[in-house]
C-alpha cells in the first residue's frame, strides 16, 4: 500500500508525519510525505524524501500574518498543493491530511481529485467543533464582545473560515475541475476527524482516553455530547530520536547544575526588543546557566561569558530531560516533548494554538503561562521563579508519568486497517474519505469517472470493526454541502 502524508507548517507539524511514516514503514507500506521544502534535511536524515510543497514556511513566518495578507497565503498555500500533490498522489491508495486548516482543504481537494481516501488528522482540538471549548481566533475576526456561549463561537469560527479561505479554497477548486465547497471548515474536517494529541495534554471530551490521569486505551472512539463529530484519538504521534547530544553540549552540561533551556523554535519573535538579553539575564537572575537555542528567531548569546551555551539543531528528547526548566513558545510538538520530559516549563505563546497550550501547561501545574507574547526581564524572572519551585518539579514528573507514546502506532494500525481491512488494499479510485458511522455523506467528493465516494470508518480498534466499517460509495450532491 501506498500512503501520502501532507502538511504545511513548522517543525512541529512535519515531525509528527515523520513518526507516522516510520511506524507505517514497519507495516510494509511505502510513504510520501509532502511538506514544505524547509525539511528536506530532517526528513532525509531518517531516509525520507521530500516531496516539496509551496513556499519557504521561514519566509512566510518572516511576516506575521494580518486580515488582509491571510486570503492571498492560502491561495497560494492551496495552488501549491494543487501542483506538488497532484502528481505524487496519482498511485496512492490513501492520504492523510494535516497542518494548516487551507493547506488541509488543498489536500483533501487533491484526494478528491484523484479518487483516492483520505483522512484528517488534527494535532490540537481547537479546529474541531465542541460545546466544551472555544475555537482560535484569527487575525482580524475577533470574537463577538460579551459571547461566551462555545457554540456561537464557533459558528462565528465556521463564518471566518469561509471570509478569509473561501474563495481561495474555490478558485483553485474550480481551476482544477472541481465543484465549490460551501463550508471550508466542514469540509476539511468532516464528521469523523483524528485528534492526534495526548490525552492528557489536549483531552477530548467524552473520550476515556482523556478520563484522568492514568488513562492508558489506545486509539479509542470519543462521542462528546451534543456535536456531530465523532472524534478518534489516537494520541500524538511522537518520533523516538536516540541522537546523542553534541560533545560540546554534552560538556556543557556535565560542568554545573542543569541549566534553563531557552529556544523559541519556528517563531521569529518580532515583538520582542533585545530577546536574547532579556531571557539571558532572566535565566542569571535565578542562578541559573542557559541554554540558547538560535531556532528561527536567531538569538545569540550577549557576552562571552561561559555560564551560556549557543545551541543550534539537537535531540530535545534528551536534552529537556536535563535541564531545570523549559523556556518555549508553546508549539504543540515542543509542549508535548517537554511535557513528557517532566521538566517544568514557561510558555511564552506567540499565535495562533500557543496560548491553549500555555493554558494547559499551567492548568496542569507543570509550568507557567507567560502573560503575552513578549517576555521583559521582570516578567520572565517572575516567571522562572515561579517553574523552579519544587511543587512544579515534583508535579511535572507525575504528568510525565502519564503521558503516550504510541500515538503514530496506534493511527498506522487504523489506517492500515481502514484500507485494507477487507483483505486486501482497496482501489484508489473505489472510496475516498475519514472514519466515521455508516452511510456518512460528505459532498462533494466525487471519484474517477465521476463516480461518487465517501469517507471510510474506522475499524474498532483490537477489534474487528464496528458495524458499517466496510468501505462503500455514498451519494453526493456535487456541491460539497454538508
Amino acid at each position: 500500500m501506498r500512503v501520502l502524508l501532507s502538511t504545511f507548517g513548522s517543525r512541529g507539524d512535519v515531525e509528527p508525519l515523520l513518526a507516522l511514516t516510520m511506524q507505517l514503514r514497519s507495516q510494509g507500506a511505502d510513504v510520501r510525505v509532502c511538506a514544505p521544502p524547509d525539511f528536506a534535511e530532517l526528513l532525509a536524515g531518517a531516509g525520507v524524501t521530500l516531496v516539496p510543497v509551496g513556499p519557504s514556511a521561514r519566509e512566510l513566518m518572516k511576516q506575521a500574518p494580518t486580515p488582509s495578507s491571510l486570503p492571498e497565503r492560502a491561495a497560494e498555500v492551496i495552488a501549491a498543493q494543487f501542483e506538488a500533490i497532484t502528481p505524487a498522489a496519482e498511485d496512492c491508495d490513501v492520504l492523510v491530511a494535516t497542518g494548516m486548516l487551507p493547506a488541509a482543504a488543498g489536500a483533501l481537494s487533491v484526494a478528491e481529485k484523484v479518487g483516492i481516501p483520505s483522512v484528517y488528522a488534527s494535532f490540537q482540538k481547537l479546529v474541531l467543533p465542541s460545546p466544551h471549548h472555544a475555537p482560535m481566533a484569527y487575525p482580524g475576526r475577533p470574537f463577538p464582545p460579551g459571547v461566551t456561549d462555545n457554540r456561537v463561537l464557533w459558528e462565528w469560527d465556521a463564518a471566518s473560515v469561509e471570509v478569509l479561505f473561501g474563495e481561495a479554497l474555490n478558485t483553485n477548486r474550480a481551476r482544477n475541475g472541481l465543484p465549490p465547497v460551501d463550508h471550508v471548515r466542514d469540509y476539511v474536517i468532516g464528521e469523523h476527524p483524528w485528534l492526534a494529541a495526548d490525552p492528557v495534554l489536549d483531552p477530548w471530551l467524552g473520550s476515556d482516553l482523556g478520563s484522568g490521569l492514568g488513562a492508558s486505551g489506545a486509539g479509542l472512539v470519543s462521542r462528546p455530547v451534543a456535536t456531530d463529530l465523532d472524534v478518534v484519538q489516537t494520541g500524538a504521534w511522537y518520533l523516538p530520536d536516540d541522537r546523542p547530544l553534541p560533545a560540546d553540549l554534552e560538556a556543557f552540561l556535565e560542568a554545573g547544575e542543569p541549566p534553563v533551556y531557552v529556544g523559541f523554535g519556528s517563531m521569529p519573535m518580532h515583538g520582542s526588543e533585545d530577546l536574547a538579553r532579556v531571557v539571558v539575564e532572566a535565566v542569571r537572575a535565578q542562578g541559573r546557566r542557559a541554554v540558547v537555542s538560535r531556532g528561527w528567531a536567531d538569538l545569540s548569546l550577549i557576552d562571552d561569558a561561559d555560564d551560556c551555551f549557543a545551541l543550534g539543531e539537537a535531540n530535545h528528547q534528551a536534552l529537556f530531560a536535563r535541564v531545570a526548566a523549559v523556556v518555549h513558545h508553546g508549539g504543540a510538538g515542543t509542549t508535548s516533548t517537554a511535557t513528557r520530559s517532566g521538566t517544568p516549563q514557561v510558555v511564552v505563546p506567540q499565535l495562533a494554538d500557543q496560548p491553549y497550550w500555555a493554558a494547559r501547561v499551567a492548568d496542569l501545574g507543570i509550568g507557567v503561562a507567560h502573560d503575552g507574547p513578549s517576555p521583559t526581564f521582570e516578567s520572565l524572572s517572575a516567571a522562572l521563579r515561579t517553574a523552579l519551585t519544587p511543587e512544579i518539579h515534583t508535579r511535572a514528573a507525575e504528568v510525565a508519568a502519564t503521558t503516550r507514546t504510541d500515538g503514530a502506532t496506534v493511527a498506522a494500525k487504523l489506517l492500515l486497517e481502514m484500507v485494507s481491512r477487507e483483505g486486501t488494499p482497496v482501489p484508489a479510485w473505489i472510496a475516498r474519505g475519514l472514519v466515521g458511522r455508516e452511510g456518512a455523506r460528505v459532498p462533494g467528493r466525487t471519484g474517477r469517472a465521476g463516480q461518487s465516494v465517501s469517507r471510510m470508518h474506522a475499524p474498532e480498534p483490537g477489534g474487528g470493526g464496528r458495524p458499517g466499517s466496510r468501505l462503500h460509495s455514498s451519494g453526493s450532491d456535487g456541491q460539497g454541502r454538508r
